[in-house]
C-alpha cells in the first residue's frame, strides 16, 4: 500500500475516532426522559349481575307486596343455586300511575284540577356476584322464573387482579429497560453508561363500577301466576386487559 493511501487512511480513521468521540462528548450528562408501556391479559373469573322485578296495581299495598314476595323468592333462588354469591338490593322505587289525558285548552280563572293516580308501579334490585362461573347459565335461568335480568358483567376477582398487578409491573418495567437500551444506541452510548435517576409508574385507569342507572320502566306484568321454567342463557366471560406506563428518566455519564 503506498505512502499517500496509508495516509488518507489514517486520516479517515481519526476522523471516525474524533466523530464518535464528539458525539460521547456532547451526549455525556444528559437526562433523557423514557416512556413505557405495559400490558397483561387474563380471562375474567368473576361475574356481577343484577335481577329486577316491577309489579304494577291499583293498590300500592298490593303491588308492593307481590314485590316483596318476589324478591324473597328470588334471593332464595339464588342462595341455594350459588351458596358462595354476595347478594345486595337496592334501588326500591314506587311510582304513580296517572291516566293519560288528551290536553284541554284553558279556560280563563278555571283552578286547575289536579290529577289522580290511577295505580302504582314498584320495583327493587338485586345485586349478586359470584366467581361461580361453571354453574352461572343454571343460576341465572333458575333465577329469571321470578326475576328479570336487568344486566350482566364480567370482570376479575380481587385475588386475581393482585396477581396480575405484579405481572403488570413487571411488564412496564421490562419495557422501560428495553426502550432505554434501544435509546442508548441510537445515541452511540453503552446502556450501561445511563444511570436511571427516577421512575414514574402511572396509574393505568379508572375501574370504578358504573353508577346505578335510574329505575327503568317496564311493561306491567299480569297479577300473580305461577312461574315457568326459563331455557338457560349462554355467556361468554372474555377477558380484561390492564394495562401500566411509566415514564423513567436516564442520565448518561
Amino acid at each position: 500500500m503506498s505512502r499517500s493511501r496509508n495516509l488518507i487512511l489514517s486520516s479517515m480513521l481519526a476522523a471516525v475516532s474524533i466523530s464518535a468521540h464528539a458525539q460521547t462528548q456532547s451526549t455525556n450528562g444528559t437526562l433523557v426522559v423514557v416512556p413505557a408501556y405495559g400490558e397483561v391479559k387474563h380471562a375474567n373469573d368473576q361475574v356481577r349481575m343484577t335481577f329486577t322485578v316491577e309489579e304494577q296495581d291499583k293498590d300500592k299495598a298490593t303491588a308492593a307486596s307481590k314485590v316483596n314476595l318476589k324478591m324473597k323468592q328470588g334471593t332464595e333462588i339464588l342462595k341455594r343455586e350459588d351458596p358462595g354469591a354476595i347478594l345486595q338490593t337496592h334501588g326500591y322505587y314506587t311510582y304513580p300511575v296517572y291516566p293519560e289525558e288528551q290536553p284541554q285548552p284553558r279556560i280563563s280563572n278555571t283552578p286547575n284540577k289536579l290529577r289522580q293516580p290511577t295505580g302504582w308501579r314498584v320495583g327493587q334490585y338485586l345485586d349478586a356476584t359470584t366467581t361461580n362461573l361453571n354453574n352461572l347459565p343454571k343460576t341465572v335461568a333458575a333465577v329469571q322464573s321470578v326475576l328479570g335480568l336487568n344486566g350482566i358483567n364480567f370482570g376479575l376477582s380481587s385475588a386475581t387482579a393482585k396477581k396480575l398487578d405484579d405481572q403488570r409491573i413487571a411488564a412496564t418495567y421490562q419495557n422501560l429497560t428495553e426502550r432505554i437500551a434501544s435509546i442508548a444506541h441510537a445515541m452511540g452510548r453503552s446502556p450501561a453508561e445511563g444511570v436511571l435517576d427516577t421512575i414514574d409508574f402511572e396509574g393505568s385507569g379508572n375501574y370504578a363500577e358504573a353508577s346505578d342507572r335510574a329505575p327503568k320502566m317496564m311493561m306491567a306484568r299480569a297479577a300473580m301466576a305461577a312461574p315457568e321454567p326459563v331455557e338457560e342463557p349462554s355467556f361468554e366471560p372474555g377477558e380484561t386487559t390492564l394495562t401500566m406506563r411509566a415514564v423513567g428518566k436516564v442520565r448518561f455519564k
